[in-house]
């Protein structure tokens, strides 16, 4: 089945009309992300995404020195934890100017000491709004699938890094080239997402931009398991909503669940992590 190609606009327009709807049956505080999960039976997704945050955060090596760029950064949960946990500096930037203005009230709600740490703007990593070799770290959560044009994605990130700096990435895999038309409505189409990388073919674009990969991990069973939580989640927040068109989007995007599910058992969507560094 032929993907359609998504622009940036498209993707833009997309998460800014959908954020209130993802925050209303999801996570009030806006933490959007896929979660890492400790057993088979464990269905505390606030855990698990809490789990993702840390692995991530471990994997990448931050600390107080660092100064950490969120490429992607949604409603910019991540870049919060990471400046109230280890002290670093940040700067977080998102495609969705609904979920940015979401980041900086939550970042007008938090202590001091990390609210002067950090910042949030709106713009593209196809053109980042920084000089070359101002991060330490770029991170992002579940996010750079979505960018129509991943090369100049790569390279931007590159070229903000500084030398030795690392590139700490959990993002959304296409494990196979052929797509079925479930799999294109229910995952790809749903977000406006063109196509990705298997976990092999992310690794060889970030190597092909210069990168040297440190480590990579296949995470299918915990998206898997994200999405059967989340499904479940949706269905019991429908049925005490009073608004009929959330309930309707809530029962559509549970249905949803269980075909992205399904496409994960046909090998047609995963998840993984890959860090990488700049030479």
């Amino acid at each position: 089945m032929n993907a359609h190609a998504y622009t940036e606009h498209e993707v833009e327009d997309f998460f800014d009309r959908t954020l209130e709807n993802y925050l209303g049956f999801w996570d009030r505080e806006g933490v959007l992300h896929t979660g890492y999960f400790s057993t088979d039976a464990d269905s505390d997704y606030r855990a698990a995404a809490e789990r993702t945050s840390a692995i991530l955060a471990t994997d990448a090596g931050i600390d107080g020195s660092s100064y950490v760029l969120d490429a992607g950064c949604g409603c910019g949960n991540f870049l919060i934890y990471l400046a109230g946990r280890f002290g670093c500096r940040g700067e977080g930037l998102d495609l969705s100017e609904e979920r940015v203005k979401f980041a900086r009230h939550m970042l007008a709600s938090v202590d001091d000491p990390v609210r002067h740490r950090i910042s949030f703007r709106h713009g593209s990593v196809t053109q980042l709004p920084y000089e070359a070799g101002t991060f330490s770290h770029v991170v992002s959560q579940d996010a750079l699938f979505l960018v129509p044009d991943k090369p100049r994605s790569h390279a931007e990130i590159g070229r903000v890094l500084r030398p030795g700096g690392i590139f700490a990435v959990s993002d959304f895999l296409q494990p196979k080239p052929e797509i079925g038309e479930r799999a294109r409505q229910h995952v790809y189409d749903r977000v406006r997402w063109s196509g990705g990388y298997s976990l092999a073919g992310y690794q060889a674009a970030l190597e092909q931009a210069g990168f040297e990969i440190i480590a990579a991990h296949d995470l299918e069973r915990h998206i898997r398991q994200t999405y059967r939580v989340l499904g479940q989640t949706a269905r019991e927040q429908a049925a005490t909503t009073p608004d009929s068109a959330a309930r309707d989007w809530m029962l559509g995007f549970s249905e949803s669940c269980g075909e992205i599910q399904a496409a994960i058992d046909r090998g047609e969507f995963g998840w993984g992590m890959v860090v990488a560094r700049k030479p």
